[in-house]
């Protein structure tokens, strides 16, 4: 098969391009920055700027599948400005392909677009699927419709799209994982808040793994990509503390002093997302990392 890929050098993208290049699949990919692109054996990189609406529309030539991971990272301090960014990083994006698409020959079948569990609401006791109309009300939460709202025009296109709503990224090289780590490394790791607030998470090894088996099963829909064991901040930070043999000895840190320190990106450490993985196991999809102990094993032993 033959994939297009935004945001391929980012943290899962570039995960996801080693999958499938070893699966022998050829990868052509967009980035916003010329120094960035290669011409390499099933590896081809192009040329887009959202912003001024540009893209090569030689991207899109022998496509079967489009992988739509662009998206800027949201674990930095959300002011004004760059809160419009996370929005239209995701919306613009979205909007450039499907006018490609729209008035350019093509061949693609489907497209798989990153989305977010903002959208499900706040739970630590009730266990959210897919099948979810409440909602939050919150920032995170209307990127996340936003994002969702962006590709869903491409079914008027006959193509498939699924939405893999993505939890807490487990990975060594980056994302929120070695920010978790690093105080507790150095003596200073503590359980934030009450710690009975739910993170639903996958190891980005079978993230990538998911969107390889979503492509070759063309699947479409909605689907929580997350662990079927979602597990309680408190669980998490002492299993990273045993995982990598460091003592946790610092009392709970209180909402409002993150608050104090990141602003309104502290949410992200309180939010509380218990969600279900059963439509992703029910349509044959099998996790190689379901516990989190044997996650961060593989990522830190």
């Amino acid at each position: 098969m033959k994939f297009l890929i935004t945001g391929a050098t980012g943290l899962v993208g570039s995960e996801l391009v080693q999958l499938l290049l070893a699966k022998q699949h050829t990868v052509h990919y967009l980035t916003t920055s010329k120094d960035k692109i290669k011409e390499q054996p099933n590896y081809i990189g192009f040329y887009w700027n959202p912003q001024l609406g540009k893209i090569d529309e030689s991207c899109i030539y022998g496509v079967d599948v489009i992988i739509h991971l662009a998206g800027a990272n949201i674990a930095n301090r959300w002011t004004n400005a760059y809160k419009q960014e996370i929005i239209e990083s995701r919306t613009l994006t979205s909007d450039l392909l499907f006018n490609l698409l729209k008035k350019t020959p093509h061949q693609v079948t489907q497209l798989i677009s990153a989305s977010g569990t903002a959208v499900y609401p706040e739970s630590s006791t009730t266990v959210y699927d897919e099948t979810t109309t409440e909602s939050e009300d919150s920032f995170l939460s209307n990127v996340v419709k936003k994002w969702e709202e962006s590709v869903t025009p491409f079914q008027v296109l006959g193509i498939k799209v699924c939405k893999l709503r993505t939890g807490i990224v487990l990975s060594n090289k980056g994302g929120a994982l070695p920010e978790m780590v690093k105080p507790i490394r150095f003596g200073f790791g503590a359980v934030m808040g009450s710690g009975k607030q739910i993170q639903s998470w996958i190891h980005i090894h079978d993230l990538v793994a998911l969107y390889a088996y979503v492509a070759e099963h063309q699947l479409e829909g909605v689907y929580n990509a997350v662990s079927p064991h979602p597990i309680s901040n408190a669980v998490l930070t002492k299993t990273i503390a045993r995982t990598i043999k460091k003592p946790l000895w610092l009392p709970n840190i209180p909402e409002f002093v993150m608050k104090l320190v990141l602003g309104e990106m502290a949410y992200l450490l309180f939010s509380s997302k218990n969600l279900s993985s059963h439509k992703v196991t029910d349509v044959g999809f099998q996790f190689e990392f379901e516990a989190i102990d044997k996650a961060l094993q593989d990522l830190y032993t």
